[in-house]
């Protein structure tokens, strides 16, 4: 496939991972009495995933974010060529998919984006009041999870077509751990579609949400090929395409 072709995969991908998760979180996870709350947010998260997995991995190989991008880079399956295009694509699809989350959401009386429009936040605006080093450290240590999980479901050595479950369901479990820290992040590109749109705070903390989940992705590109091996040159490419 070509480059573009790839950008244009990882744009829709991207967006249907932004606007289901957070979609989720500000539409439906407070609703009166049939609120899904957190555990329908993380299943929304990971939902996404897994079914855009299957939808476009053979197209660019779903990374949807760029610390994955950069995880993938670092371990030995993806091209640096390709790097700033897929990140670009990413960033403007979950930009996208947060301005058309706006434009639903601002359509019933009292919406107020000071509610957070599912922003990431530490310390006040971190949804369980975690400090800025918790959410450093959450959101170093679940990235790197989320990464080795797929490190090791998209080896050639891991059982083939069962990596889009593994991957989804992985992230719904960081999830289900980060969510009251930071409204977890692990995932700069969807970080950044509803701060751009809540401002101020949002954007004034947004530094964490790109520095850690790159950390804990490129410590996870080195750690997994340090203790399972690296991938033979012959799967690099075949790897890359099947990550989510």
């Amino acid at each position: 496939m070509s480059l573009g072709t790839r950008a244009i995969a990882e744009f829709i991908g991207t967006f249907w991972l932004v606007f289901g998760g957070c979609g989720a979180a500000v539409l439906a996870a407070g609703f009166p009495n049939t609120g899904i709350g957190f555990l329908g947010v993380a299943f929304a998260f990971g939902l996404t995933v897994l079914t855009m997995a299957y939808a476009i991995g053979h197209i660019s190989g779903c990374h949807l974010n760029p610390a994955v991008s950069v995880g993938l880079l670092v371990g030995g399956r993806f091209p640096a060529s390709d790097l700033a295009a897929y990140v670009a694509a990413q960033l403007a699809g979950a930009i996208a998919a947060a301005g058309t989350l706006y434009v639903i959401a601002s359509g019933k009386p009292g919406f107020d984006l000071a509610a957070g429009f599912a922003s990431n936040g530490y310390a006040e605006h971190s949804p369980g009041g975690y400090s800025l080093t918790s959410c450093l450290v959450a959101e170093v240590v679940l990235t790197f999870m989320f990464l080795v999980i797929i490190l090791g479901a998209t080896d050639h050595r891991a059982p083939k077509g069962f990596a889009p479950i593994a991957i989804g369901l992985g992230l719904t479990l960081i999830h289900l751990i980060g969510i009251p820290v930071t409204n977890l992040s692990v995932n700069p590109a969807r970080s950044t579609g509803p701060a751009l749109f809540v401002g101020g705070w949002a954007v004034g903390q947004l530094w964490l949400f790109w520095v850690a989940p790159i950390v804990g992705a490129a410590i996870a590109g080195i750690a997994y090929p340090a203790f399972a091996g690296r991938p033979r040159k012959s799967d690099a490419v075949t790897t890359a395409e099947s990550a989510a």
